[in-house]
């Protein structure tokens, strides 16, 4: 059935749905169950471009090198207001030298630089830091209730990356200050109010790391900044302008999406009713829970390309060089196509796999921290206050495409 808020044409596949839609925003699965029952792939009039929700095609075209994150035309982000981006210069010289929005060559370079912090025997030593860390925060909560995000959420994987970069952790809030602000170019009808407030954070940001970064080349430490500027790859170092995107690509996207998911894996939990325990009783069944947190409601719900050349994206569908397509991984992961019941939480489904983290080669580069700050966290916070509850109604922010909760009260 065609849910009131959206409508659908079967014919032309064209949907008009406002991401602002409230009901949309708090249940966005009814809408893309109806979209899976009519059609996986539609034109979005309220994007203006083809999305594609189906399991098998965001998976097939998150890989397919035709289509990329680098703008044919040569701006990082062409989604602007208008055709002057003069007052965006410090944010699309940020962009400009970010892995997310390069392609080969350049982003091959970066990359094998910066993972070598990131892969997963690097990762798991810091599973006791990440538990002392959630042990330290629950330790800290008022015993009248708390907000789990601002509280619990948040201030651990800042914690663990400012830490991991080598940049003082005191720096928390204003870290995640300018992050916001400039994550904030990303949502549906932006303002200029928007744009010049996120040039403001990028220069701010951009300004407070070529400091450290001064600091570091003359005393380095053994932190990642310090990694990355002594880091070579057939005698290529980083200049100082990918240091610094890399370094705020790494802040950003190392706590946004993991603050998001413990809130919604949280909610999700606790909506199962119960002992929440019984979710985490060996290191296998902990996996298994995270993974179905991940694929049952994701924290990033839309993903952008580029078309490099005529593509016939799906059958009837082409899509010509520089027009931009939408990946709905929040649909993806739901799709009947790919699992039994993709509504019911399952975390032992046979079926278990999500596109949370992409695929192809902008396959998330933290997904082995993100997953084990959610493996320790979540397992450390139920195990500590077992009779965790929801003390009001979580609701989820008007932020589509980053799908996350406003707030979490709790009581315990």
């Amino acid at each position: 059935m065609m849910p009131g808020y959206l409508v659908f044409d079967p014919a032309t596949r064209r949907l008009r749905l406002d991401p602002h839609e409230q009901a949309f925003v708090q249940n966005p699965y009814e809408a893309y169950a109806f979209l899976h029952g009519a059609s996986n792939a539609f034109f979005w009039e309220n994007y203006g471009f083809w999305c594609f929700g189906g399991f098998d095609d965001v998976n097939r075209l998150l890989r397919d090198r035709r289509f990329g994150r680098q703008n044919p035309a040569g701006i990082p982000d062409s989604r602007g207001i208008g055709e002057d981006r003069s007052h965006l210069t410090a944010f699309d010289g940020i962009e400009a030298n970010s892995m997310l929005e390069l392609e080969p060559p350049v982003h091959t370079r970066l990359r094998t630089l910066v993972n070598r912090a990131f892969v997963s025997r690097q990762v798991e030593r810091l599973r006791p830091r990440v538990e002392a860390l959630a042990n330290g925060l629950i330790d800290r909560f008022e015993p009248d209730g708390v907000d789990l995000l601002p509280s619990f959420a948040s201030p651990l994987p800042i914690t663990i990356i400012a830490e991991m970069l080598g940049v003082p952790v005191a720096m928390g809030p204003q870290l995640l200050d300018w992050s916001h602000r400039m994550v904030a170019m990303y949502m549906h009808g932006r303002t200029r109010e928007t744009e010049e407030t996120a040039n403001r954070a990028a220069r701010d940001f951009s300004d407070f790391l070529r400091g450290y970064v001064t600091e570091r080349r003359k005393q380095p430490g053994d932190d990642l900044l310090s990694l990355l500027i002594a880091a070579q790859e057939d005698g290529q170092k980083l200049s100082e302008d990918e240091l610094v995107s890399s370094a705020i690509l790494l802040l950003n996207a190392g706590h946004e999406a993991t603050v998001h998911q413990t809130g919604n894996a949280v909610r999700t939990i606790l909506a199962q009713g119960g002992d929440p325990c019984r979710f985490f009783t060996s290191p296998d069944a902990t996996t298994a829970v995270v993974e179905e947190c991940l694929r049952f409601d994701a924290p990033l719900h839309m993903f952008l390309r580029y078309a490099y050349e005529e593509i016939e994206a799906a059958p009837g569908i082409t899509v010509r060089p520089g027009e931009m397509i939408g990946l709905l991984l929040g649909m993806a992961n739901h799709d009947p196509l790919a699992f039994a019941e993709p509504a019911a939480f399952r975390p032992g489904r046979a079926d278990q796999k999500n596109l949370s983290f992409g695929a192809g080669i902008h396959f998330c580069i933290g997904a082995p921290l993100a997953r084990l700050e959610l493996q320790v966290s979540l397992k450390t916070l139920f195990e500590r206050l077992p009779r965790l509850h929801p003390a009001e109604e979580p609701r989820f922010r008007d932020s589509y495409h980053f799908h996350g909760l406003e707030a979490l009260v709790v009581g315990f």
